[in-house]
């Protein structure tokens, strides 16, 4: 079978592999169908992921048909769409038997530290397969892994019901970040950006406030949405010093900022701010497998939009080619597909 692989920053190869054989009881054989390019594969891309070695094989968000499955697996069928938790974790650490597997100390994701789905075929465990309806599309599956990112991130506040946030950063996950805040009960959600393109993506999602900060100061397009109520929560999906900045700067006082963003520079943190306000900064690692099955629900539903996302669809031997379309179109581009 095909597998792409990353040999180094910005060197794509096609080798011929051998197909998966014989499954193991609990085993499910996937024909994957759609591989979507996110963010953190742009930083592997270009050599500015931190924590992934060369060479590798990417792919992390995808849907598939089921190909096969192991004489013991009860929850999938054979031709059904799936899709599965990237997550390789030890099971054995603190993290793990609290059920934080997500933050296991030994954690390894398929794509980044181990190999990934660019590939024809794809084998993984039942137990992190997550089947959903034909009636989604295998580009909706694909976009189950950055959905659930929204979802879990979502709930590592304390609670969002009736309160005011911010969503710093317009990406596919700032956007289905501010989605799942909205479902989660949020009063008023505001989301800023130095793109307008994906701001306006973020309002064909049903998101009704919009910023961009290059056009308006924050403080001033902040308090044309919320008055004097100011906001209670943020979210940092940018990945950037400034964002950050405005976040923990701007914040009510004994608020919340839940960093998801990935940097590929280490950035600084005004502990004047987080200390004297009293601040509670949380971290939010990818997402469990309850955020998988709430995701995959919330799609099914018509609940988290995600058509307008998709922008551009290559195909499998034109992998580097997306990269670089990427690279020339960032500016007008969300969520870019890859069809095997």
């Amino acid at each position: 079978m095909k597998q792409a692989i990353m040999t180094s920053p910005g060197i794509i190869e096609y080798r011929d592999v051998a197909a998966p054989g014989k499954l193991a009881p609990n085993e499910v054989l996937l024909k994957i169908q759609r591989i979507g390019v996110c963010g953190s594969d742009i930083h592997v891309f270009h050599g500015e992921h931190p924590a992934t070695p060369y060479p590798v094989v990417q792919g992390h968000e995808y849907s598939a048909t089921i190909e096969a499955i192991g004489e013991a697996v009860t929850t999938a069928k054979v031709g059904q769409r799936a899709t599965a938790r990237p997550q390789l974790v030890c099971g054995k650490c603190g993290p793990c038997l609290r059920g934080q597997y997500n933050a296991c100390q030994e954690l390894k994701v398929q794509g980044f530290q181990a190999p990934g789905v660019a590939q024809e075929y794809f084998v993984v465990p039942a137990d992190r397969l997550v089947v959903f309806p034909d009636s989604m599309s295998f580009e909706q599956g694909a976009m189950i892994e950055p959905a659930a990112v929204g979802a879990h991130s979502t709930a590592r506040a304390s609670s969002l019901k009736g309160k005011n946030v911010v969503v710093s950063g317009a990406g596919t996950i700032g956007n289905l970040v501010a989605q799942f805040a909205k479902q989660r009960g949020a009063n008023k959600v505001l989301i800023t950006d130095v793109m307008d393109f994906k701001l306006q993506k973020a309002k064909e999602c049903g998101i009704e406030y919009t910023l961009n900060v290059l056009q308006t100061s924050f403080k001033e397009g902040a308090q044309a949405v919320f008055g004097s109520e100011g906001f209670q929560v943020g979210f940092e999906a940018a990945g950037v010093q400034a964002s950050l900045d405005t976040l923990i700067g701007n914040v009510e006082k004994g608020g919340e900022v839940v960093i998801l963003g990935v940097y590929s520079k280490n950035p600084t943190v005004n502990m004047y701010f987080v200390g004297e306000h009293e601040l509670n900064v949380f971290g939010s690692m990818m997402y469990r497998h309850e955020d998988y099955l709430e995701a995959a629900a919330l799609i099914a539903e018509g609940k988290i939009i995600l058509d307008p996302l998709v922008s551009k669809h290559f195909p499998f031997n034109e992998y580097l080619g997306a990269y670089n379309y990427i690279g020339d179109h960032g500016d007008k581009l969300m969520k870019v597909m890859i069809d095997l």
